[in-house]
Parts: C-alpha cells; structure tokens; sequence
C-alpha cells in the first residue's frame, strides 16, 4: 500500500497526497479505500487530458501503477479514467500485440473472413478490433471490465455487441461455441487475468476455431508465463485444443518496470480447438 502510494508520487510530478493522523494517537499512514480514488482522480484531470501532450515516461508511469496489484474496484476505476488516453500511451510505448495477434490470425485462419464471429476478450478500447478489421475481419463481440474503455470501443462502431464482465471473476457474458475466432490480447499477466481463463476462452470457441493470446515474456511475469504453458500444454494433453503456433518477440514494447532496461519481450499464441 505504501510502496504503490510512493510509486505514485515518484512516477507523477507534482502529485504528493497527505498523510493523515500525525499527532493523534492513530499511527500517521494513508486513508487508502477512502483517499486512493480522489488522488487518481485529481492526478487524471490534471494529466490525463486529451488536450495535454503525453510523453513516453508519463506513459510508462500509468503502466507501471497497474502492476501494482490494485484492488479490482480501484483498477477498473484507473481504467476508467485511462481510457481517453490509453491508445495514445500504448503508441508511445510502441505496444504491438494487437498488431501481431491480427497477423497470427490472418495467417492461419481459412474460411470467410467477412462472416467469422470474433470474441474480443478484455477488448478495451478496440486497438484488436481496428487491426482484425485491417484483415478483413467484421463481425466482433467485445467484453471488457471498464465502461470507460467500452465506451471508446463503441465509438469504433466495429462491435456488433460490447459486454461488461470482470474476465476470471465472472463468467464470459457470451454464448460458449459461437466463435469462430477468440482472441485475448494483453490481459493475460500476473497482475491482470488469471490462467483459468484460457479455458474458458476454448469454450467460446466452435470446434476448429481459433484462440489467440498474448503475455509478457520479462522476468516479472515470468513465474505467470510458466503457468500459463503448463495450463496449455495440459488442455493440449486433454484433447481440447491444439497448439497452431507460439512466436517469441523480442520487442513486444517499452519496458515500463525500474530494474530492465529497452524492450519487453513478449509471445503470442495460436491454439485451435478441436
């Protein structure tokens, strides 16, 4: 709690919230339930316009918060607030998973593009949506946690459907073997979606569909990354997918944590389920 309040002053200048109960008998700390929404709040409006210019190191700090294991009420509501400014930071810290989650599909996908049903998981503002559509995909559903995010992505206008759910809390709010491709780009990480969910992301799916995601290949999603295979490598020895390809990137995007240094690497995965 005190080390994300400290990341928060260090990270965004000018931006100090004050410690309360110093000289009473209630030791001095941070009023965190109560104090954390109006800090992320007032730091927004001053920051997170549209209007201002945003840099790569501003953008690396908005990162960096949210792999501070928030509370998920608290990270819906940064994300809340990010949304107006997400696409513009994912550019500047040169984020390519939508674009090579779009490519893996396109290369191995077979049928008619125009008529396939995509399932867009934690689809916030539609930067996979926009790259699928560059491949001749149309027809997407998306879910995401944020109403902030969705409402960009409705702006899109390439969603035929949007959904809120709490992807890993809740179930998908979709209808399980309608997809023809499903993709999860970004969300999968030690901080963010659980592994559980890769199954149900198989679900979705129709027999011989595509499922697609991502995950950080850096040392602090490492122990996630391992998880994550092994759960794959298992649904694979299940019977209810198999692997299409796995492509290591060595420039996934800008490393946004203190200890490493120029690009994170990343993989993208393509399963299909049989």
């Amino acid at each position: 709690m005190l080390r994300l309040a400290v990341n928060l002053f260090r990270v965004y200048p000018g931006y100090c919230p004050k410690p309360v109960g110093i000289g009473s008998s209630t030791p001095a700390t941070f009023v965190w339930n109560k104090v954390f929404s109006k800090w992320i709040d007032e730091w927004h409006a001053r920051n997170m316009s549209s209007e201002n210019t945003r840099t790569v190191d501003v953008a690396k700090g908005t990162m960096r918060t949210l792999r501070n294991n928030l509370k998920m009420a608290d990270k819906i509501q940064y994300y809340n607030q990010w949304a107006q400014t997400y696409e513009q930071d994912l550019a500047l810290l040169e984020y390519r998973a939508p674009s090579l989650v779009a490519a893996q599909v396109s290369a191995h996908f077979s049928g008619e593009r125009r008529a396939a049903a995509v399932l867009d998981v934690a689809c916030g503002t539609g930067l996979a949506a926009k790259m699928m559509k560059q491949e001749g995909f149309e027809r997407f559903v998306g879910v995401d946690c944020s109403e902030g995010m969705l409402q960009h992505a409705r702006q899109t206008g390439l969603y035929q459907d949007l959904k809120m759910a709490v992807v890993g809390d809740q179930p998908l709010p979709v209808p399980l073997g309608d997809f023809d491709v499903v993709t999860l780009v970004g969300g999968l990480s030690s901080t963010h979606i659980p592994v559980k969910v890769i199954r149900e992301l198989c679900q979705a799916a129709k027999q011989g569909g595509l499922i697609c995601m991502t995950t950080r290949a850096n040392h602090d999603n490492a122990i996630f990354k391992v998880a994550l295979e092994a759960e794959m490598k298992q649904m694979e020895e299940e019977g209810l997918w198999r692997r299409v390809e796995v492509a290591d990137v060595s420039e996934f995007q800008y490393n946004v944590t203190d200890n490493e240094d120029g690009y994170n690497p990343g993989c993208v995965y393509l399963f299909q389920r049989l």
